[in-house]
């Protein structure tokens, strides 16, 4: 347990919530000692990346319960989760289909040190439905998918600055925060939106 922690980047008390709430398999076991392999370490790395994009805890329980079991991530839906992105879970053939020619070892360590991908047994999980489907779209624009992944780096980092002013706007004045997100939506993609309707006219 304090090999694969250590592996993780995790405290040992974070793994043993983990196996608690089943957020990982059971280790297999040889009398006294338990063995963990890269399927564990894969799922952990896969709970970071959730984490990191805003899924809570319950949430990754349930995809993680859906994920093994079969079913479609789809009927999670109705569980109120907060966040609205949906992980994907591809073969690595599938995720070649989406990136033809730039799935490259460069490409795929670029995506899992930003959280978009990780690896869970032989197949690929993206944290977000709609950021694989934008990247693909650029990419059969004719930009390269390296060039894609830093200017997500880059909206990551402004996106983080926007959340926080919100944040601080809803915590000052006490208002209601199940109120945030749609208003905070709203006004980034009209500021947006209106940004870009700017920058064009210059072209």
């Amino acid at each position: 347990m304090e090999e694969l922690a250590a592996a993780a980047g995790i405290p040992v008390r974070t793994l043993r919530f983990y196996r608690e709430r089943k957020l990982i398999p059971p280790p297999r076991r040889e009398g006294r000692i338990a063995w963990y392999n890269h399927h564990h370490l894969a799922r952990l790395r896969t709970i970071a990346a959730l984490l990191e994009r805003g899924h809570t805890l319950t949430g990754i329980a349930d995809l993680a319960d859906t994920f093994d079991s079969g079913r479609d991530v789809g009927e999670l839906l109705s569980l109120g989760e907060v966040t609205e992105e949906t992980p994907v879970r591809l073969t690595p053939e599938q995720l070649a289909d989406y990136f033809e020619g730039e799935v490259t070892p460069e490409n795929l360590a670029s995506a899992m040190a930003l959280g978009y991908l990780a690896i869970d047994g032989d197949e690929v999980v993206h944290v977000s439905r709609r950021l694989l489907d934008v990247s693909a779209a650029l990419v059969r624009e004719g930009i390269p998918l390296a060039e894609v992944m830093a200017a997500g780096l880059a909206v990551r980092e402004h996106a983080d600055v926007l959340a926080q002013i919100f944040i601080d706007l809803v915590t000052t004045h006490d208002a209601d925060p199940q109120r945030l997100r749609p208003l905070a939506k709203s006004v980034v993609e009209a500021e947006l939106s209106m940004a870009l309707d700017r920058h064009l006219r210059k072209t």
